[in-house]
């Protein structure tokens, strides 16, 4: 067997699947429990995969933030961190490996990515200024919006296609972003955002020449770049895959190259590096400066930001690691096997295959349960009912409400079936294909949801949902009905 372009393994005899290339040296045990229990959990939960409790799943795929898994270098280097509050040499071996990853000087720690958010929305967002980029993340629009700021979109047409060809769906539309000058004029437009490998719209990538004609408008008018660097790996990897003038580059000078167009790049070391935290980076010593005040004041000493020094050791060395092609691929391999398997018999999923997860379309897969009923959020609940595997809705519930009370509808419906690197297994991930397939031949037993307890801020974290008939009865009996006691 050889390996081929996509870091999948080709099989003489076989299809093209997912090989780990780790070995395990630790296990946590799971449980996967009876669906009259999964039932009752989901019930307890409002509805909302958000308040389950562990002891209830089988496969966690809410997020891959913080649920990556570490490796052994990252394990071991916590055992030697300097506990001191101030001038910590963790954060120093910290801060190296930012200036050999991402290329620049100037470090700021936070204790996670919505804190960089904070801090760069505070200090560069004025009362009625614009934020172009390439699609919204929930607490990106949140810090944005308290600070007075409007979030546009400015993504390209086919970005919101669900079956696609595409290879950069991520990419900022250089005309939009034109007009969106043109209209407001470039002293309101507070900075221009790209975020790698876009969270809401199917983990979909951007281009190092969608990069260069950003940076190219932004300069020419003296407007200020913002990098979301959460997922500059994966990124880094499909623009290795799929954009030809970079198929014989090393990762390592992609990501360089990607953080050379930003004047700030931040991230969420829960996503790039497989620990808790964040930073905030740039070699802007002026720009640094109009940070820096924030976080000592909302996160803490300039060497620790928030963090535990073992959490920073650990950063150091991840950060190290998303350099390393074979630990990078492993989360998109394993993705574009689930999608590839789930496309191929009809079930409506995001294609082409992105970073973070497999995302099934919800209004595609039940087009019989209205947007105002929450699809995306009920094929969640369906789904761990009949597989004990947690998702995320990414759809309306994760939206908001206008002014007259109204849902705002997200402009996709989506069930992101997240994929952390190196933890699932492949027969867990066939397991999982195997279970969707069912519910999809079952679909039109799924019925939709209300809110019955709704928070106005970030609705979708502790909301509480009700079905909006008695669909969950119905699907439970035509489970036992074709699995019988089988779990």
């Amino acid at each position: 067997m050889k390996q081929n372009d996509s870091n999948a393994i080709k099989f003489m005899y076989g299809e093209n699947i997912p090989v780990e290339l780790h070995k395990v040296r630790m296990v946590q045990k799971l449980n996967l429990k009876p669906i009259d229990e999964r039932a009752q959990a989901i019930e307890e939960g409002g509805y909302n995969t958000f308040l389950l409790n562990t002891k209830d799943i089988f496969l966690d795929m809410l997020t891959d933030s913080g649920t990556n898994a570490m490796s052994d270098n990252q394990i071991s280097s916590m055992l030697r961190a300097d506990d001191a509050y101030a001038g910590s040499q963790s954060f120093y071996r910290m801060e190296e490996a930012l200036r050999e990853v991402f290329g620049k000087h100037y470090v700021l720690p936070v204790h996670q990515g919505r804190a960089a958010e904070n801090i760069i929305s505070q200090a560069f967002i004025k009362k009625g200024d614009v934020i172009p980029m390439n699609y919204h993340f929930t607490t990106t629009k949140e810090h944005m919006e308290i600070n007075g700021g409007k979030i546009l979109e400015i993504y390209a047409d086919h970005a919101l296609e669900i079956k696609s060809s595409h290879p950069f769906k991520g990419n900022i539309d250089i005309d939009k972003l034109n007009k969106v000058i043109e209209e407001y004029g470039a002293k309101n437009v507070a900075f221009v955002r790209m975020e790698a490998s876009t969270n809401l719209i199917g983990g979909q990538p951007f281009s190092i020449q969608n990069m260069r004609d950003v940076k190219a408008v932004a300069d020419k008018h003296g407007i200020m770049f913002v990098l979301d660097a959460s997922l500059i790996g994966e990124n880094a990897y499909f623009i290795k895959q799929r954009e030809e003038e970079f198929k014989d580059t090393p990762i390592k000078d992609i990501l360089l190259l990607m953080c050379s167009f930003a004047d700030i790049v931040y991230f969420s070391s829960r996503k790039v590096s497989s620990t808790r935290g964040g930073g905030i980076c740039t070699n802007s010593k002026e720009l640094m400066l109009k940070m820096r005040d924030l976080v000592v004041l909302y996160e803490g000493f300039m060497t620790y930001g928030g963090m535990s020094v073992r959490e920073i050791e650990a950063m150091a060395v991840g950060l190290i690691e998303t350099t390393d092609e074979t630990v990078i691929s492993q989360s998109p391999s394993f993705i574009n096997y689930a999608v590839t398997q789930l496309d191929n018999v009809g079930i409506p999923v995001i294609t082409p295959p992105g970073a973070l997860g497999c995302h099934i379309d919800a209004m595609g897969f039940l087009p019989h349960v209205p947007q105002s009923e929450y699809p995306a959020g009920a094929l969640a609940s369906a789904l761990y009912i009949v597989s004990g595997c947690r998702g995320m809705e990414r759809g309306t519930i994760s939206s908001v409400r206008d002014e007259n009370g109204n849902d705002i509808l997200a402009d996709v419906e989506l069930l992101r079936l997240a994929f952390p690197r190196r933890v699932f297994t492949l027969s867990q991930t066939m397991f999982l294909i195997d279970r969707v397939k069912w519910l999809y031949d079952n679909r039109e037993l799924i019925g939709g949801l209300k809110f019955i307890e709704e928070p106005k801020v970030l609705r979708f974290f502790m909301g509480r949902l009700a079905p909006t008939s008695n669909w969950p009865e119905k699907l439970i009996a035509k489970f036992k009905a074709d699995f019988g006691d089988s779990l």
